[in-house]
């Protein structure tokens, strides 16, 4: 099969070009066809912008896109205080023409209720490889320098900081679209539960809120 494939980042200055046509019969056969010689560990394959097993089949026409490793930046749960400039500095590329943020904090009003505080529950260990692979996703979609994404878990007072973001690009419009695409993903992707506690009550929202 007749397969066009992407690289990007240190793999595409490693092979010193971005796209080439291969033939392919599985993602499987792809790396070793490129004579690059051995495959980075931690690579991740996307096949027609859909990530993809090494034993998923191949179709002439498709796009399998090589995404590398993550670098720069950091995917964390934790249970202590986040700190904006951290993620900041984890980013931080003389590459970078910017740095766009987010920081999620805990309101009070919610639902129309009176919130007292947040508690988080999360499958850390999925939730950080989760993270990751969605670096990795916003990586080959923009060009980008690095990306930080910290979320708290148990209890967060009113006006903390539930989660914070940080994206770098040689240009802006990468580092802000980025940004927006993280923060709106990992509602809907990573293994994360919300409790609302009031005042009188309490109530678990879940992903996507």
């Amino acid at each position: 099969m007749s397969v066009h494939v992407r690289l990007f980042a240190g793999l595409r200055e490693r092979a010193g070009w971005s796209i080439r046509e291969i033939e392919a019969a599985r993602v499987a056969d792809v790396w070793p066809a490129l004579g690059l010689g051995e495959e980075p560990e931690g690579l991740l394959y996307a096949v027609n912008r859909e990530y993809a097993e090494r034993d998923q089949e191949l179709r002439d026409g498709d796009e399998v896109a090589l995404i590398p490793p993550v670098s720069g930046g950091a995917f964390r749960v934790t249970e202590e205080p986040l700190s904006l400039e951290t993620a900041v500095a984890e980013v931080a590329d003389e590459r970078a023409g910017g740095i766009a943020t987010f920081t999620g904090t805990v309101r009070r009003q919610s639902r129309g209720r009176e919130v007292t505080h947040l508690e988080y529950e999360a499958y850390a260990e999925m939730a950080e490889d989760v993270m990751a692979r969605l670096a990795a996703d916003l990586r080959a979609r923009h060009d980008l320098c690095g990306i930080a994404i910290h979320h708290r878990v148990g209890r967060v007072a009113l006006g903390e900081a539930s989660v914070v973001i940080a994206v770098s690009s040689p240009h802006r419009q990468d580092a802000l679209a980025a940004c927006r695409e993280a923060i709106d993903t990992l509602k809907e992707t990573v293994p994360l539960w919300k409790k609302e506690v009031y005042e009188g009550g309490e109530e678990w929202i879940g992903r996507g809120s």
